[in-house]
């Protein structure tokens, strides 16, 4: 432990924030890249209505995400906490309940959302052909959520046996095979957005099979729970998904207004803004590793009571996410024609699209930023700082804001409102969690390394806030 430590607690900082920044962003640019090829594809079909329904499906697919996410961190703290302590059969007990308790959550949320698509997609907007496309969208791809629960959790678990290697192949290996399948399902079988969904199932399979095969064949890592061993854990499990849930949840809450108020401006506008959800993670990819990297730096000097290297490393992240998002900005500035003749867009959806690519697509800064507070939050033992702000950013900082900006600008006025209110609560953020780094050094007694090496490995997954 000692070791990894010194890692982080001696040297360049921001050397070592670079290092884990990439290393984290490696395997999310292939899911982003698989998603931002999803659209292609679909776009090449040349109907707006198709590209539409993949928005709207996915607004609502990705709150099931962020149950996901919720269940994975739960995974992942309780079997690490158990590993650590040397206690290997508590900890495929942990696997074993929590798999069993994702299961049963996967196949309700499969239930909901076949059952009630519909009204789901009517109360975030969608109508007419994008309706009808978006209602056949998701009753297939819903199938694929049990895996997806299942496959992320299984990511988690093995971070927590420290195989980030195989961690890493399991989305990598999803995203091959999405890529693969995409352009056979939807032209060769002539499936169209079916087959797109279909595509998306067979690669959450693939997740949850590539993710457990090692877990159970390598590490010996779960056990069949019992129904007292399933009684017993399942409080403890809540106790840490449920928090994690409900901040995550935040993000699709805000995402789902936005949409409904795009919505209001023709299907045009929801196919611009479903090329916008998915560039966005795939230009701004190093952010959203970010967040998972700087985490376990500030946690681990946290913990060794280097507060000037937390508050070092706090600030060399915000510096790095801003030449990054300037950089990358100028490049979507520069290529923002071609980007929406990729995509076909055409009318609002080209106006978006060019909206994005160039001004608008600075303002990520401060999305960036408040992803570095959350990890900075979560690290210094204030969670529930990251989830007030959070909940704050996505609906006091994105309805009144967007809803000002469609009654001044249409549709480009609810995207530039989204923005204008998530850079006040980044502002926020930031000044709340410097004023917590100074609190912290002063007078707080250095904590065991150990303890805070634990929490930070789950603390902050770099899935939180990404909309797929």
């Amino acid at each position: 432990m000692a070791s990894g430590t010194g890692k982080f607690v001696t040297g360049s900082i921001l050397r070592h924030t670079i290092v884990m920044t990439l290393s984290s962003g490696a395997g999310l640019l292939a899911i982003f890249l698989v998603d931002l090829a999803d659209l292609y594809f679909i776009s090449l079909l040349g109907e707006d209505a198709l590209a539409a329904a993949v928005g709207y499906a996915g607004t609502l697919l990705f709150f099931f995400t962020s149950i996901s996410i919720g269940l994975a961190i739960a995974m992942g703290a309780l079997a690490a906490r158990a590993l650590g302590e040397g206690d290997e059969a508590r900890a495929r007990r942990v696997a074993g309940s929590i798999g069993a308790i994702t299961v049963a959550v996967g196949i309700l949320s499969t239930i909901v959302m076949v059952a009630f698509a519909g009204p789901l997609l009517t109360l975030i907007g969608a109508t007419g052909e994008a309706h009808a496309h978006a209602v056949s969208f998701l009753r297939i791809a819903a199938f694929g959520t049990p895996f997806l629960m299942l496959g992320m959790g299984g990511g988690a678990l093995l971070r927590a046996h420290g195989d980030a290697r195989r961690a890493m192949t399991t989305t990598l290996s999803a995203a091959a095979i999405n890529a693969i399948l995409d352009p056979l399902l939807i032209f060769t079988a002539g499936l169209g957005l079916e087959g797109a969904a279909i595509a998306t199932v067979i690669a959450r399979i693939t997740l949850f099979i590539v993710a457990w095969r090692p877990i159970i064949a390598v590490h010996d890592g779960v056990v069949r729970p019992s129904p007292t061993s399933l009684h017993a854990d399942t409080k403890a499990v809540f106790a840490i998904a449920g928090p994690a849930i409900l901040t995550n949840i935040a993000t699709p809450v805000g995402f789902a207004f936005v949409t409904r108020m795009i919505a209001d401006f023709g299907t045009q506008a929801v196919a611009g803004y479903a090329v916008i959800g998915r560039l966005t993670p795939f230009a701004f990819c190093l952010v959203f590793g970010l967040s998972g990297a700087v985490g376990p730096i500030i946690g681990q000097n946290f913990g060794a009571g280097q507060f000037d290297r937390v508050r070092e490393a706090f600030r060399t992240a915000l510096v790095f996410v801003l030449i990054y998002v300037i950089v990358i900005s100028a490049l979507l500035y520069l290529f923002r024609e071609e980007i929406a003749d990729i995509f076909s867009a055409s009318g609002a959806a080209r106006d978006l699209v060019f909206l994005f690519c160039g001004p608008l697509s600075l303002a990520f800064f401060f999305n960036a930023a408040l992803f570095t507070t959350n990890a900075a939050f979560n690290n210094l033992e204030r969670p529930t700082y990251a989830a007030l702000l959070n909940w704050g950013r996505h609906t006091l900082g994105t309805i009144p804001f967007a809803w000002l900006g469609a009654e001044m600008m249409g549709a480009r006025g609810v995207l530039v409102g989204q923005y204008a209110g998530g850079a006040i609560f980044s502002a926020l953020a930031i000044w709340m969690a410097l004023r917590l780094i100074d609190g912290q050094a002063q007078g707080a007694p250095p904590r065991k390394v150990g303890t805070v090496l634990a929490e930070s490995r789950v603390a902050q997954w770099p899935f939180s806030d990404w909309r797929p």
